[in-house]
């Protein structure tokens, strides 16, 4: 089945495209969800205006996603977190949370824009990279932190051992 992108695609096309796929993925996913057009004779004749009006939209998103980028670029996200002695986390930093600090911020970003090999799950400085547009990606710095209660709850323990200890 053919049928031409109306949206990026990953790993399959960009907005405009015409390109083969299976006749399932077409009719059960990428038309559904208006992804994408059945390329007909009349939808190949609108597919020229299609491609000039996606150049003139993807110039204009490019300039916006370059203005975000220098935006985004000096910020830092900051997360506290409970984490074990050897600075692994219960838990972790997903890129769900990323997105919903950076909304905090004032930062409108999809988290499927933010790309993480695997969640973060220690303790550090980490950089996350965000894709604004296919052309513009930002990276952002991540910092994630130890709970100061646990950090308080350990130096309080130390301190009352050997206390204990000695008055023995």
């Amino acid at each position: 089945m053919e049928v031409i992108l109306k949206e990026d695609v990953a790993n399959l096309g960009h907005r405009g495209d015409v390109v083969k796929v299976a006749d399932g993925y077409g009719r059960n996913f990428l038309l559904p969800r208006k992804l994408a057009l059945q390329a007909t004779a009349a939808n190949k004749a609108v597919i020229d205006q299609m491609k000039s009006a996606a150049a003139r939209r993807s110039a204009t998103e490019k300039v916006q996603a370059e203005q975000l980028l220098a935006q985004l670029e000096p910020v830092v996200l900051t997360f506290t977190r409970k984490s074990g002695e050897s600075g692994h986390l219960f838990g972790s930093v997903t890129s769900a949370d990323i997105a919903a600090e950076l909304a905090t911020k004032g930062f409108d970003i999809d988290r499927r824009k933010i790309t993480l090999a695997d969640a973060i799950k220690s303790l550090g400085n980490h950089e996350v990279s965000i894709r604004l547009h296919r052309e513009v990606t930002a990276h952002v710095k991540v910092k994630v932190n130890g709970d100061a209660n646990d950090e308080a709850a350990a130096a309080t323990e130390a301190v009352q051992a050997p206390a204990e200890t000695s008055a023995e």
